[in-house]
């Protein structure tokens, strides 16, 4: 089976496909791209055009790719793309190696979006990617999903069919996504059986997954999916790690995973989390303002917030930090995953 590399580009704007020149140099080509990961300059919420811009611009020029591109970057993260690239060169001195697959479910009504029906299409393709790479469940160590949201014209679609949308506000209808589709990875992995995972999602069951990690975006009616597994069936330098932050200043797990890497002699290529604010309104006790701002949604807090803190240990902004993380990691914590790359033997 064919590797994977990871190339992590700045972007000058969402409609920058500047990255693309990085491959020739690599010795990779655009027709290998599995996927294109990025991080745009939006507010991250039901009215971010720069995540329309971005997959406007990027999906004609690679038609055989999914895009997943997550609004949102205050505080010191910075906008680029994360290439995943199949990679056909030889790697001495390697047994195992990241692989990927990408996919998309089909396309969902409106009146699907949030509900059991989208969080069975999720585990279908997820599913179907894990089997495409001939992975165990277990060896999986990110699913990355971006998934659709409901719009005032959806919304009132749904309505006038004689169904009730899984919400009236837009913006909440996000989360309601993001929980489907994370539910949706969990029963695909094994970290749940489908009557829990639909409980949980009805908000009778406690249920996350360390290695999902989906936004919703008005840009699509379907979910793309990513896939990333370590497997012996391949032969590259990159590995990966996952675990969950208990919290938006949960340095210690952080710093774990990060001393792992450092003991494998690796080098951290990219990190991938989620960031929510805690629902309770404390963080370790202290009250927080992220749910009572008026100003700027609690979302766009919490990534500021992980984005800092996971900036500083990398030690740039190019981190991919996604806000609202339901079902992904605890509450008011986030899921995570460390790519990084080890030396050959």
């Amino acid at each position: 089976m064919t590797g994977i590399a990871l190339l992590t580009v700045p972007t000058a704007g969402p409609d920058d496909l500047a990255p693309l020149t990085a491959l020739h140099p690599a010795g990779l080509r655009a027709d290998d791209i599995l996927a294109v990961i990025g991080k745009t300059e939006g507010n991250g919420c039901v009215n971010d055009f720069s995540r329309t811009l971005a997959a406007a611009v990027w999906e004609p020029r690679l038609p055989g790719a999914i895009t997943v591109f997550s609004g949102g970057t205050e505080g010191v993260l910075s906008p680029h793309v994360n290439l995943i690239v199949r990679d056909p060169r030889a790697h001495p001195g390697h047994d195992r190696g990241l692989v990927a697959a990408a996919g998309r479910s089909r396309a969902l009504d409106p009146a699907e979006i949030g509900r059991p029906a989208q969080l069975g299409a999720v585990t279908e393709t997820v599913g179907k990617l894990v089997a495409e790479l001939g992975a165990d469940p277990g060896d999986v160590h990110l699913v990355l999903v971006k998934c659709p949201l409901l719009t005032s014209d959806r919304i009132a679609a749904v309505r006038a069919a004689g169904a009730a949308p899984v919400a009236a506000d837009t913006y909440a209808s996000m989360g309601h996504s993001r929980a489907a589709a994370a539910l949706g990875v969990a029963v695909a992995l094994g970290e749940c059986d489908t009557r829990t995972a639909e409980a949980a999602l009805a908000g009778h069951a406690d249920v996350d997954s360390a290695r999902a990690s989906t936004s919703a975006g008005a840009e699509l009616d379907d979910c793309h999916v990513l896939v990333l597994a370590e497997s012996a069936r391949a032969a590259n330098p990159l590995r990966a790690l996952h675990g969950r932050m208990r919290d938006a200043i949960d340095i210690a797990t952080v710093r774990g995973l990060l001393d792992e890497v450092a003991a494998r002699g690796g080098t951290v290529r990219q990190i991938f989390a989620k960031a929510d604010a805690d629902p309770a309104g404390t963080v370790r006790g202290l009250r927080h303002t992220m749910l009572t701002d008026s100003d700027l949604a609690a979302t766009r807090h919490a990534r500021a917030a992980v984005g800092g803190l996971l900036a500083a240990l990398k030690g740039d902004g190019a981190v991919y930090v996604s806000g609202g993380a339901e079902h992904q990691g605890p509450p008011g914590g986030g899921s995570i995953t460390v790519v990084f790359e080890v030396p050959g033997a």
